[in-house]
């Protein structure tokens, strides 16, 4: 039976957003920091995606093309993605976002509009790679996670596209998350464990390599929320992940100078963060 605690999820209420200023020299990439108060993850929507069709650019004047990609998530997602996209459409991939906040997760009752939409859009945007960034709600046992990662993986593979997982970034446990703190660390095992199980058509990365492992630490990059990334932290993984991809799928990420202070900074998703 399953014990897995499902609280209703949290709401993030959408406010203005303040436009930032950013700089980037070479593979450095300098934004502004973040702050503001308490900001959570709000309920389910798909009106919010991010699509990127990007011209021959990077990627292909070094005689290989970027792949097609997918990006799944939940609010944390949400808030890398105006990002990724930059970065990746810089690099000549074409790039759409379903991360999903309140939501976006593969795992229990809470990730049917997940199940719902994937399958429209791995039909209607043929991504290449998928990359599902592992939510905050990927609760559970080992085995039901496992099992909604091999969903995932065959859902994915099955429409030809190869699954990329991503450990999510340390964030606070607050007293939201505190019941299902246990599968909260679990999570990324039971996706490597799939990964494994699987070479060739599904890969896991961590991403501890950026962010470290501490939520509260600098290294960690998140807002006041202790949940979050502002712009700063959402460029800082836009640059390490276009180059996780560029290495696995043999393309040359574009430098961040090249897309760093682009329109992406000021998405209104920053603003509810309190980012500046």
């Amino acid at each position: 039976m399953n014990t897995t605690h499902i609280p209703s999820p949290r709401f993030l209420p959408r406010r203005g957003t303040t436009l930032l200023t950013v700089a980037a020299a070479g593979a450095a990439v300098a934004l502004t920091a973040c702050g503001g108060g308490k900001a959570a993850p709000s309920a389910s929507s798909s009106s919010g995606a991010v699509t990127a069709e990007a011209p021959a650019t990077q990627g292909e004047a070094n005689g290989s093309k970027a792949p097609k990609i997918l990006w799944m998530g939940d609010s944390i997602g949400e808030a890398e993605a105006p990002a990724l996209g930059a970065a990746l459409k810089a690099s000549g991939a074409e790039f759409k976002s379903m991360a999903a906040a309140g939501g976006g997760g593969v795992i229990g009752e809470i990730a049917a509009p997940t199940w719902e939409q994937l399958p429209k859009e791995l039909k209607s945007f043929s991504p290449e790679v998928v990359v599902y960034q592992i939510t905050t709600y990927d609760w559970g046992t080992a085995a039901e996670q496992k099992a909604g990662y091999k969903r995932l993986a065959k859902a994915v593979n099955d429409a030809g596209a190869e699954l990329v997982m991503v450990s999510a970034p340390p964030f606070k446990i607050d007293d939201f998350y505190k019941p299902n703190e246990a599968a909260i660390k679990q999570a990324p095992k039971s996706a490597k464990a799939v990964a494994d199980k699987s070479p060739g058509k599904v890969r896991f990365v961590d991403a501890s390599a950026l962010w470290g492992t501490d939520s509260a630490a600098a290294k960690a990059q998140r807002s006041k929320d202790g949940i979050h990334s502002c712009q700063q932290g959402s460029a800082a993984f836009a640059k390490w992940l276009s180059g996780e991809l560029g290495q696995r799928y043999s393309f040359e990420p574009a430098p961040a100078d090249t897309w760093a202070t682009g329109a992406w900074t000021g998405d209104k998703v920053y603003g509810p963060l309190g980012c500046k």
